[in-house]
């Protein structure tokens, strides 16, 4: 499982996906999440525009990735 640190509060299933360079990017993002093959917190999510948040974790492709936000709230 792979830590991603990030400096806001949330961001968005699509631009993660990107920004781990999971996916090439956005119409892949777009596809890939459609499609039902990105996870958050162990469900499935076919929102691109889900907001994730310290603590959540998505997975995509046989790899999890673990948000961490250093924003102060």
């Amino acid at each position: 499982m792979e830590e991603i640190t990030i400096h806001t509060e949330f961001i968005k299933l699509d631009q993660l996906l990107k920004f781990v360079n999971a996916v090439d990017g956005g119409g892949m993002a777009k596809n890939v999440i459609l499609e039902g093959l990105v996870k958050v917190n162990g469900e499935v999510v076919l929102q691109r525009g889900k907001k994730i948040r310290n603590g959540d974790c998505v997975e995509f492709d046989n790899n999890k990735y673990t948000v961490i936000s250093n924003a102060e709230i």
